[in-house]
């Protein structure tokens, strides 16, 4: 299954992760337990024990997608199937986004 690390002004939040009912976001516990770091989104507050699950990509998360244009030109150039939410985020959304959140893809073997 495919995985982004998150992070947030640069530092690993946690991850998102695509399963077989869905999605995922699990956050990393040290990240979530300092008071100094934000939350991903209001959408998503800061927890521990238990991870956030999805039928679909969790719309926060979507948000950070090109549209229009912008996306048509990304899909035909990574070969991206405009359909694959979850695939354009890994591949999109590693900088230039809007806010201070970013996805990282996690490629097995490597850890990132």
């Amino acid at each position: 299954m495919r995985k982004g690390e998150v992070r947030v002004h640069g530092i690993p939040a946690g991850v998102l992760e695509e399963t077989d009912r869905g999605f995922r976001f699990s956050y990393d516990p040290e990240y979530a337990r300092n008071a100094e770091y934000p939350a991903v989104s209001l959408t998503l507050p800061k927890r521990i024990d238990e991870p956030y699950e999805a039928k679909s990509l969790f719309p926060f998360f979507a948000g950070l997608l090109s549209e229009g244009a912008a996306m048509e030109l990304q899909c035909r150039l990574l070969h991206i199937d405009e359909r694959d939410l979850f695939g354009r985020l890994l591949k999109t959304a590693q900088d230039d986004v809007p806010g201070n959140v970013t996805v990282h893809e996690i490629t097995e073997g490597t850890g990132q």
